[in-house]
């Protein structure tokens, strides 16, 4: 970098030189992101009146963009006498970049009516403000200007409205878009990537990612890496996951704190917690989006100490937490039923200058209601500065479910129902309360109405991965190749764990059949079925990871404990809640979940 000494002494230089000098050490000290230096650069131009020239504007606005300073940028922008195209795309990419993009798109405007044609490098910075504001009306009038002006055709515009529709949600229009690039970027194909990834259609976002990845002139980027991560981790497809963990190293893109949150996601989400912490300890620069990916990852796998451990260390090394933050701490003491230390962190909220949303509502409710303290899961929803929302009165039904208080059960029925349309997860939450408590025609009622509304209950359904196969299972399900084997192994699994002293608890059957029928119905449930064909398929060294969509019955996870104990194997179930790591007869949970 030039000496900012040099820079400053204009005397033993012309002035061309003298001018050039100071544009070279801005783009050092812009670099550099040294802002003590570049202050003091700013008031030697300020002195020498060189502030009219407007490639110097445009390099200050970006020295105090890059240094956060977007205000800044505007205050240089309004002293400027000369104000180019350059200039004005300068000042909005300034505010996008520093996610004000209400002032971006201001600004975009006020450009436009001063008779300023948009160009190459406008267009992006306005594309993503709207995708930040999440509006893709706005995004659609830009988006008509690209079209008259012939912008659209531009590589880096055209990509750039892909990714604002795809973050929108409008994934039809992004991918018509992206049909009709005559040339594509990586953020282009990021962008389709990203936006199939948010809509669940995880298929096409593989598929893209695996025609990109042909692409000789493209490439990947740690966006690109990330998004593709996240399918996998909700897919649970651990050795896919694995195969582009590898490619992180290969493409050096392993310390992106973007990777590493999805890497520390994927692993937590297949059960593999250990390979979440590797990831975490060899990426040095963490942003807040890693420790919450890592909070959330202990939380889930019953590792509190750690959680409240890793908060600690957040703490004292100056990283702010946000709401994302604090409702994983809430999540921890939820499942363990640590009552005071949830209250705690919710009251410590406020002094970070977080307001607690529904959603923290939602988590405080859950944590009384499991920990049985249902009269003040009751007056804290009286006392939501907010409308109840479906999440936070599902929290409080679900308390009233397992302490089988069907009477409060009834009065949160009615206030959901007075909610409007609802979710089959609530309909048959209220029915297996009322189920629970032997009240079949309170039950029968309200798996009526879910019928009458058109609404159909989510299957259970459990799955293992073999391989880049992956196996599913319904219960009672017969349709497998290794049927025969996998009900023999669950009939010789039986008999081992009624000597072991396993007795089936048929209370957890929540329809009125008799005994026997109960007995048959537990038995080949969808996670039992998942688990003997793990036994016979996988090696004894391996741990049997088993992913199921609803909760785990209480009988299930009695039997799984027997079953891990009976073979000596690590059986590791992920149900909609949280991990279950069952080993020795023994589960992380302590039947606590």
């Amino acid at each position: 970098m030039l000496p900012i000494a040099t820079a400053l002494h204009p005397n033993t230089q012309s002035f061309e030189q003298h001018y050039r000098n100071l544009c070279n050490t801005l783009l050092s000290l812009t670099y550099s992101r040294s802002l003590p230096k570049g202050l003091q650069l700013h008031a030697h131009i300020l002195k020498t009146g060189l502030n009219s020239i407007p490639l110097l504007s445009h390099h200050l606005i970006n020295f105090y963009s890059k240094t956060c300073l977007p205000h800044f940028s505007h205050k240089v922008f309004d002293e400027s006498p000369h104000r180019t195209s350059t200039t004005w795309s300068s000042l909005i990419s300034s505010f996008a970049q520093n996610e004000l993009p209400l002032l971006a798109l201001h600004s975009f405007r006020h450009m436009i009516l001063n008779g300023i044609r948009p160009d190459d490098h406008t267009f992006p910075s306005a594309t993503k403000s709207c995708a930040i504001l999440g509006n893709p009306h706005i995004g659609e009038s830009v988006h008509c200007l690209a079209l008259k002006t012939w912008y659209v055709v531009d590589v880096f515009v055209g990509s750039s409205i892909v990714d604002m529709y795809a973050k929108c949600g409008k994934i039809w229009c992004a991918r018509k878009v992206f049909d009709e690039m005559p040339k594509r970027n990586v953020v282009s194909w990021s962008g389709m990537i990203y936006g199939y990834a948010q809509i669940g259609e995880d298929e096409e976002a593989l598929g893209l990612f695996k025609r990109v990845m042909g692409e000789k002139d493209v490439g990947v980027n740690d966006f690109t890496l990330s998004s593709v991560l996240r399918v996998c981790g909700g897919s649970t497809l651990l050795e896919l996951g694995k195969q582009i963990h590898g490619l992180c190293f290969k493409t050096s893109f392993n310390s992106s704190c973007f990777v590493g949150s999805s890497l520390i996601s994927l692993y937590s989400k297949c059960g593999v917690v250990e390979g979440a912490y590797q990831v975490f300890e060899e990426v040095k620069d963490r942003n807040l989006g890693m420790w919450n990916a890592m909070l959330i990852a202990c939380a889930q796998h019953a590792h509190t100490s750690k959680t409240f451990e890793l908060f600690r260390e957040m703490e004292s090394l100056g990283m702010k937490p946000n709401f994302i933050t604090f409702l994983c701490m809430l999540y921890a003491c939820s499942h363990t039923g640590l009552v005071e230390e949830g209250q705690y962190y919710f009251e410590m909220m406020r002094g970070y200058g977080i307001e607690p949303g529904a959603q923290h509502y939602s988590t405080l409710v859950d944590l009384l209601g499991r920990a049985g303290k249902l009269e003040e899961a009751v007056q804290v929803v009286q006392e939501m500065p907010m409308h109840p929302t479906e999440s936070v009165w599902g929290a409080l039904l679900t308390g009233c479910r397992i302490h089988g208080n069907t009477e409060l059960a009834s009065y949160v029925a009615d206030r959901l129902f007075e909610l409007g349309s609802l979710s089959s997860g609530v309909h048959v939450l209220l029915s297996n309360a009322y189920a629970a408590a032997g009240r079949w025609e309170e039950a029968a009622r309200a798996r009526k109405m879910l019928r009458d509304q058109g609404i159909k209950k989510e299957t259970g359904l459990s799955w293992v991965e073999e391989g880049n196969k992956v196996h599913t299972f319904a219960a009672g399900d017969r349709s497998h190749a290794k049927t025969t084997e996998i009900y023999k192994k669950l009939e010789e699994l039986g008999e081992e764990m009624e000597k072991a002293g396993y007795v089936a608890d048929t209370s957890f059957v929540l329809k009125e059949v008799g005994g026997e029928e109960k007995n048959e119905t537990i038995r080949y449930h969808s996670e039992r079925l998942a688990i003997a064909f793990g036994l016979i398929t996988f090696p004894k060294e391996r741990p049997i990871r088993v992913m199921k969509n609803l909760r785990v019955c209480g009988d299930c996870h009695t039997a799984i404990k027997y079953i891990s104990k009976c073979t000596g194997r690590v059986i590791i179930v992920r149900d909609n809640n949280r991990f279950h790591r069952f080993e020795d007869g023994k589960c992380t949970c302590g039947d606590y979940w």
